[in-house]
């Protein structure tokens, strides 16, 4: 069976570099409690990264290379107000998207990296912070471009984060059992749901902090970078 003219090699190939990445993101997230204990803690973090970033920096290219592949299947990029609402998602995105990476001397494994469990902050809205701006990037991305190739990617990282959201909330269950089951009663997968019930406050004082000025710095750098960032892509040729 012939598969239609739309539907390039590029779409197959993304996918299978999501599956590769989830397969080593969530095959090494869910090795950790035992990996520490064999390697330690920081030997772990730095085994991790060396494994996850260089996928997706291959991914982060590969996508931006291919983001125009496959049938076109709206086009809203003249539409007045368009462009705005996608960069205000966009960066909305972002302030979920970026909380684990507020401990930096965890992450590069200066201190020793740790498993945390807490319901302040960003927590509060929702217990899967990662998995909410991530789909807040996709809505964002898949609007503007418009594409099988983006719908496509969309998707995958989608449900790679969906599948992260009940691999998560395994593991911190095997690692804290009842005090996780706390935390979870008085949290919400769905963001502001723990907030309409009552089990939540929203507290703007736990985002009065260094770590979001950093996030916005971050933004605002990307803002500018953007065109930068896809003209050096584009020199490499995948």
């Amino acid at each position: 069976m012939n598969l239609p003219v739309w539907l390039t090699p590029s779409h197959f190939i993304i996918l299978g570099l999501l599956l590769g990445f989830a397969i080593a993101h969530s095959g090494l997230a869910a090795w950790r409690t035992s990996a520490e204990k064999l390697i330690g803690a920081r030997l772990y973090r730095v085994i991790f990264a060396l494994v996850s970033l260089p996928i997706a920096v291959v991914l982060v290219i590969y996508f931006f290379n291919h983001r125009y592949d496959g049938a076109q299947l709206w086009q809203v990029q003249g539409v007045p107000g368009v462009g705005n609402f996608v960069w205000i998602v966009s960066a909305i995105s972002f302030l979920f998207l970026y909380p684990a990476t507020f401990n930096l001397l965890e992450i590069a494994a200066i201190q020793k990296p740790q498993v945390h469990l807490f319901e302040t902050g960003i927590i509060r809205i929702t217990r899967h912070p990662q998995m909410v701006g991530q789909v807040l990037w996709c809505i964002a991305h898949t609007l503007w471009i418009g594409t099988s190739f983006t719908l496509f990617t969309s998707i995958g990282l989608v449900l790679h984060h969906l599948f992260g959201v009940w691999h998560g909330d395994r593991r911190l269950q095997s690692r804290y059992g009842e005090a996780f089951e706390v935390v979870k009663s008085r949290t919400s997968i769905v963001p502001f749901l723990a907030m309409v019930r009552g089990q939540q406050t929203f507290k703007i004082s736990e985002f009065l902090r260094p770590s979001y000025l950093g996030v916005a710095i971050f933004i605002i750098a990307l803002w500018y970078s953007h065109p930068l960032l896809i003209s050096s892509t584009g020199r490499v040729n995948w």
